[in-house]
């Protein structure tokens, strides 16, 4: 099924998705919920991220082909860091080149939204605590990254988390293929299969850290290609099996 977040005629809703219409949905989706008729034109409703996290986990170099296009080490335990939930937008945000970097660049990233409370999670038990699955955009300021030595500038401005445009809870995280395309020109394809630490073994890890908590996100790495984005620059992300993810980039001013 999917689930979305969205906003028609000045109300914003929980709701699910049926071909191009929007059903409603009252109560908490990750607890008891009910669900109404699809009879809302998806074409008619702004659609807003997807989730309302209360922290965004964020895998770095978990693809060996992203390790190498900037000539690091493959980590031998999973690399995390946090984006502040300020950073979201949705599917048709806009996203906004800070003065402060010249390097902001595009990450194409498979998300998972955790579905109920955990910590010390075996991987053999991690399928459990999964909601479902969305795509992410984890924006970088490539620059202030570098030059900070830590990642928490370069990754947290407001508008660098671009996720959308649902959840998907019927999905396979195995084997998925990752497009990324800026004005129509692909930049980044891969498959999910080439993670070097999978969907399970992450929740394992992290929830060895910290509790994770219904509405999570996890973001998962992303694949080489990563490039630098410009004003007016049209980014389509698409993850088979999910959908597809589009956002523009705009100055501060713009």
């Amino acid at each position: 099924m999917k689930f979305l977040r969205y906003e028609y005629q000045n109300f914003v809703n929980w709701g699910w998705l049926l071909e191009d219409n929007i059903g409603k949905i009252e109560g908490n989706i990750f607890g008891e919920y009910r669900r109404f008729e699809a009879n809302i034109p998806l074409s008619e409703a702004r659609l807003l991220p997807p989730v309302k996290p209360s922290k965004i986990i964020c895998l770095g170099r978990n693809y060996a082909s992203h390790v190498a296009e900037h000539q690091v080490d493959v980590p031998e335990i999973p690399l995390i860091f946090l984006k502040p939930p300020s950073s979201l937008i949705g599917h048709g945000g806009k996203i906004v080149l800070p003065p402060q970097s010249k390097q902001v660049e595009h990450e194409a990233e498979l998300a998972v939204i955790i579905g109920k409370t955990g910590r010390w999670i075996d991987p053999e038990k991690a399928e459990e605590f999964i909601f479902g699955y969305t795509i992410a955009n984890d924006v970088t300021a490539r620059d202030l990254q570098r030059f900070d030595g830590q990642w928490t500038r370069g990754k947290g401005f407001d508008t660098f988390c671009p996720v959308g445009p649902y959840i998907e809870t019927d999905f396979d995280s195995s084997d998925a293929l990752i497009t990324c395309k800026i004005n129509q020109q692909i930049r980044q394809m891969s498959s999910t299969r080439d993670m070097v630490f999978p969907v399970e073994k992450l929740i394992a890890f992290i929830s060895s850290i910290m509790t994770i908590e219904p509405g999570d996100l996890i973001l998962t790495g992303t694949p080489a290609g990563v490039g630098q984005l410009k004003t007016d620059d049209q980014i389509e992300i698409e993850i088979e099996g999910i959908g597809r993810l589009e956002n523009i980039v705009v100055s501060k001013d713009g």
